[in-house]
């Protein structure tokens, strides 16, 4: 007998991170270009603020369901000083498991069976997946080629069953920092049609050459229909913690705190205290550990230079990414998941394929360099660049 299987799960992709781990473990030695993550440990303040969890036996009890006073303190000053966020009365902050608990929680929140949310593409694939998963549909919509936003296809996209249009800034996968000027205009053309403008800033701190990314959230009147997300994993080396935050207009909370105390409770209330020990900590203690990361940057894009022109890699200055793009092999590889798998077997480096952003055409890789120290980084670059080499 072969019992049901919900058709929406079924139809959400399989999580690319786990394929390539398994890969990895099956080739030993491989090093990984793979997982989104950063190089160094939380704060050592993080590990003295947990302790009054020994010493307070209410905080081993639920808590609100919408995060604790002290953190939703630290997050409310943390937006006013780095986003020019103002919460005010028509808005609510919500402490999440992470940041894809957010975007999940959201995505419950607004869109009923059948609806659309327009995500760029390549797109951030766990957001992609949420979409599925609830019912809606995901609608991609194509960058240009430095992977910026293009408003006018976006605004084309648009239809009767549209709720949302996401962005990601600085972006995943592509490393992107979107400018001022296409996110004013996203954010416009959603309070305009009525939408909800989503914009994903888990990467705000991983800034290079000058850029400066910006929250739409802080525009004037924006508050009413403009989300914002946030995650402590990147920043502040917090991945296993699953911290995130959105800020939502007022009128979604009932029907965010609804999905939450089903699905959550609260946020664990450990991972909160050493949260707000993190954000007093502040910026500051981040920026020397980033730093780091655009030096491993500059080593990263002059190994891959001379790939070039059969390899394309567009100078993004966000997040600690490069999205390549590789010419179509000479030899019997059908696809950007082949390429990957070949490149452990043979070549002992991981990387993610662009299938997985939603795009397949052209053969798109995505090269993470925030997982591993500088030294590993030039080895498993140098294992990338003889591989693509190879695949020519």
């Amino acid at each position: 007998m072969s019992l049901p299987v919900s058709r929406r799960a079924l139809a959400v992709q399989a999580p690319i991170i786990p394929v390539i781990a398994q890969a990895i473990r099956e080739h030993p030695g491989t090093l990984s270009l793979g997982q989104g993550v950063v190089y160094y440990p939380p704060p050592a303040s993080v590990f003295e603020a947990i302790g009054v969890l020994g010493r307070d036996a209410a905080l081993n009890k639920y808590q609100a369901v919408h995060g604790t006073d002290a953190l939703i303190e630290a997050i409310a000053a943390k937006l006013a000083a780095d986003n020019d966020i103002r919460v005010d009365a028509g808005q609510r902050v919500v402490v999440t498991a992470g940041g894809n608990m957010a975007f999940l929680n959201l995505m419950m929140a607004i869109l009923d069976p059948g609806d659309e949310v327009v995500l760029p593409l390549p797109w951030y694939f766990n957001q992609q997946m949420a979409v599925t998963l609830v019912g809606g549909v995901a609608v991609g919509v194509p960058t240009d080629a430095d992977y910026q936003l293009d408003v006018d296809a976006i605004e084309r996209a648009i239809t009767p069953r549209t709720r949302a249009v996401v962005t990601v800034s600085p972006n995943n996968p592509t490393g992107a920092v979107y400018s001022r000027e296409s996110l004013v205009a996203v954010n416009a053309l959603c309070a305009r049609r009525g939408l909800y403008h989503v914009n994903d800033e888990a990467y705000e701190y991983f800034v290079h050459e000058g850029e400066a990314p910006f929250s739409p959230g802080s525009l004037p009147g924006a508050g009413a229909h403009t989300v914002s997300l946030y995650s402590m994993s990147k920043a502040y080396g917090f991945a296993s913690w699953r911290v995130g935050w959105m800020v939502i207009p007022a009128h979604l909370y009932p029907a965010i705190a609804k999905i939450q105390d089903t699905n959550l409770i609260c946020p664990p209330v450990v991972s909160q205290l050493a949260a707000t020990a993190a954000l007093g900590e502040g910026r500051a203690w981040c920026m020397p550990r980033i730093a780091v990361l655009t030096e491993v940057r500059e080593a990263v894009l002059a190994a891959l230079a001379p790939l070039a022109p059969r390899v394309v890699v567009p100078r993004t200055r966000g997040a600690f990414y490069c999205l390549l793009r590789v010419a179509q092999p000479q030899d019997s590889l059908a696809d950007s998941l082949a390429l990957a798998m070949r490149l452990i077997a043979q070549h002992r480096v991981a990387v993610l394929p662009g299938m997985a952003f939603g795009v397949d055409d052209p053969c798109l890789l995505r090269v993470s360099y925030g997982a591993i120290r500088r030294d590993e980084v030039v080895e498993a670059i140098g294992r990338l660049v003889e591989g693509l080499g190879a695949a020519g």
